[in-house]
């Protein structure tokens, strides 16, 4: 075991059995280790800096019916939203304000917003924000459309793989296509975005050698953000009575994903928080250098229902940004409200599409 995490220490690289071995054997002593190592290699490339992002979710509907997800189409329970570009403005005014220069705008995928739409907000943000960095995370689209909003100013581009499995994937995304979802985060790197994937940690029927699968197509696709977080039940889904994935478990993947990418940028998720207290925090100590601030409205915070426990944090921006860099500081490490960019990432704006 010794010797795996050395390997992965010096190559930032194992193979899937390779990782496979070290998730299902690891002990408390090792796993120390790997904590300690993961926590060296995030300081080599970011010291102890965490950065700030300024969330909006601007639309709760949503055509898809993944299982695990509140937003679902099927889901009745839901009140449904969507923010105008003004609001968005708002929000990123707000934002702004408080320091942030990182705007993320998620939503479900909502075929009311066009991509028109999408260009003209992106621009307006651009516009009346140009020193700030924009990130999209509305789900599958075509290339074109990806294109345009890269050339409209979008800076990156979030969409988790959800599970490397294809059954596991397609089981939990009726109507879906694990191909298309592949496909999708190939198109994004190939245009030139800071792109980012992840997967979900204890979704039922996941084993260790599952997870070994997500690691491994995280190092084969080398993007410069990866978000991983723990499965928790939204309580008007299929999956409503599913146990919630453990804290540890993710603990485990953000570290290794720090070592098998050791640049790329890591929030510690909302949902860490959920399934325990100091999940963040620690979630920042082992491997995380990203923070997420909730940007939207108090009404749209309370129905971006995604899953239980979401929305249980300050509804005030400014006292959760407070609150939580003394956390940070209290803990050695500095909020950093840049844009925060991979490092050697810059814009390529004589890209080509076809229109």
């Amino acid at each position: 075991m010794k010797n795996l995490l050395l390997k992965l220490h010096e190559t930032n690289f194992l193979t899937k059995n390779e990782l496979l071995y070290l998730l299902t054997n690891i002990d408390k002593e090792c796993e120390k280790e790997l904590f300690r190592l993961s926590d060296l290699t995030r300081q080599k490339y970011y010291s102890n800096k965490v950065y700030f992002r300024g969330l909006i979710e601007f639309s709760n509907y949503c055509k898809n019916t993944c299982k695990y997800c509140g937003l679902r189409s099927q889901n009745k329970n839901v009140e449904r939203y969507r923010l105008s570009t003004q609001e968005i403005l708002n929000c990123c005014d707000d934002g702004y304000k408080m320091g942030l220069r990182t705007f993320v705008l998620q939503s479900g995928e909502d075929a009311y917003f066009t991509e028109d739409m999408l260009v003209v907000i992106a621009k307006r943000i651009k516009d009346e924000f140009p020193d700030v960095a924009l990130t999209y995370s509305i789900g599958e689209k075509s290339k074109t459309c990806y294109e345009k909003l890269f050339n409209a100013g979008a800076d990156r581009f979030l969409l988790r793989h959800e599970s490397a499995n294809r059954n596991l994937y397609e089981g939990l995304h009726p109507n879906m296509s694990f191909e298309n979802r592949l496909n999708c985060l190939k198109n994004l790197k190939s245009i030139g975005y800071q792109a980012g994937s992840g997967f979900i940690v204890g979704l039922p029927d996941q084993t260790d050698e599952i997870i070994a699968e997500d690691l491994s197509l995280l190092k084969k696709l080398d993007l410069q953000m990866v978000g991983i977080g723990p499965f928790v039940p939204q309580s008007d889904t299929p999956l409503c009575d599913c146990k919630s994935g453990s804290s540890n478990k993710t603990l485990l993947c953000l570290a290794i994903v720090r070592l098998l990418l050791p640049k790329t940028l890591i929030p510690a998720t909302t949902a860490l928080a959920v399934v325990s207290k100091d999940g963040w925090i620690n979630g920042v100590k082992i491997a995380a250098n990203v923070i997420m601030l909730n940007l939207s409205p108090p009404s749209a915070k309370d129905k971006y229902r995604i899953y239980n426990g979401k929305n249980s944090l300050p509804d005030s921006a400014k006292e959760s940004l407070n609150s939580t860099i003394d956390k940070l500081n209290k803990e050695g490490f500095v909020a950093d409200m840049s844009k925060g960019n991979y490092p050697d990432w810059e814009r390529n704006d004589n890209y080509e599409y076809d229109a």
